[in-house]
């Protein structure tokens, strides 16, 4: 183990791990989900009270970050750790996906991404250097390299192509991060694998990667649009493709039985805005399914949201309170709902460490399917 970086497996179930990631803010406990704090902050939630939750690490955007507030100002106050409070890791995302996806104009070259700001129009350009040197100024502990996803039915060239850009676009964004030796020597650099729906591809991408050398391995290029069954799919391989003694990263995932579905295939890191934004529009995630807090049924109802869950919102007020504050508009309608939320999925993650620890996850994976899906 060094103090920078350490992946250690505790146990294993099928393809599904259990284990832990060392780094010197602190364990990640794996299966692992990051709450998403894209500008800066986890919404509707304080950062004691996502520690609370159970969650080790958090995710930052650097597409966001570095039109606001600035990656520079953010160095010059300390670093993202300092700035928003949150003393443990933080993962940030390259820029790519954001760039592609929210940017009225863009220009991609092999250089890089040439774009127009959402916010103001003001035009940037964005390079595996660049995105290097945003996450550094960051401070982050996990840096991920700068790649290009493209979108959901790309044609088979067009995915080839996109898939051997990222992957120059790898190699570059390792030189640039080992280049910063002071942030370099304290965090660690994943590279993301693509290759859409193409065992081929992602296999060629795999091998492309670890010629590289990278700390982790994410699966990029899924959750944009293809389903549930196409993603099991690539899932069903793709893993597999990634050096087994490393952490294997799904990014932008997902729906509870996503991962379940996903830690059953061998997954040990996720994201998602999904528990944060759907607690904001008054949705609530159960053990029993998911429920709509908004519907006229709960005006009444004296129940917790989940009579199984033993977070703060649940052993202190009732479905007919959250229903009267999401209704209402009330701010605390958000907070409360968002909170129970990141509770509900940091006891998902607690809940499959153990099964596997204890050789049973495929039971608990029945036991799930069979209540949650209901």
């Amino acid at each position: 183990m060094t103090d920078r970086f350490a992946f250690s497996i505790a146990a294993t179930d099928g393809a599904a791990r259990t284990g832990v990631i060392r780094m010197q803010r602190g364990d990640i406990r794996t299966p692992a989900f990051m709450p998403v704090g894209t500008a800066a902050t986890v919404k509707a939630m304080r950062p004691a009270e996502v520690r609370a939750t159970g969650a080790d690490i958090i995710l930052g955007n650097t597409y966001h970050l570095m039109l606001r507030p600035t990656a520079e100002r953010m160095a010059r106050l300390g670093g993202l750790h300092n700035f928003m409070g949150w003393d443990r890791p933080i993962l940030t995302d390259s820029g790519g996906y954001q760039v592609m996806s929210l940017s009225a104009l863009t220009k991609q070259s092999e250089d890089g991404v040439a774009f127009k700001s959402h916010l103001d129009g003001s035009r940037h350009m964005l390079t595996p250097e660049r995105s290097m040197e945003i996450q550094r100024l960051l401070g982050s502990d996990i840096v991920m390299a700068f790649d290009e996803c493209p979108p959901n039915g790309v044609d088979g060239k067009r995915a080839e192509a996109s898939m051997e850009r990222s992957m120059r676009w790898a190699a570059r964004s390792r030189a640039g991060f080992d280049a910063g030796e002071e942030h370099a020597a304290r965090s660690a650099l994943f590279g993301i694998q693509q290759g859409s729906l193409d065992a081929k591809l992602r296999a060629r991408s795999a091998a492309a990667l670890t010629d590289i050398g990278f700390d982790g391995y994410a699966i990029g290029g899924l959750a944009v649009g293809e389903g549930q069954e196409a993603m099991f799919g690539v899932l069903d391989y793709a893993p597999g493709q990634l050096p087994a003694d490393k952490p294997r990263y799904l990014m932008g995932v997902g729906k509870p039985d996503d991962l379940v579905g996903a830690v059953a295939r061998g997954v040990d890191m996720f994201d998602c805005v999904l528990p944060t934004r759907s607690g904001r529009n008054g949705q609530a995630f159960t053990r029993d399914g998911p429920i709509n807090i908004r519907n006229a049924k709960f005006a009444e109802d004296p129940a917790p949201l989940d009579a199984d869950c033993r977070c703060p919102v649940c052993t202190t007020w009732s479905r007919a309170y959250l229903h009267h504050l999401v209704r209402s508009g009330e701010m605390l309608g958000a907070m409360l709902m968002t909170q129970h939320n990141l509770h509900y999925y940091q006891d998902l993650m607690q809940d499959m460490r153990d099964a596997i620890a204890a050789g049973r996850f495929a039971s608990f994976q029945s036991d799930f399917d069979a209540r949650y899906r209901r």
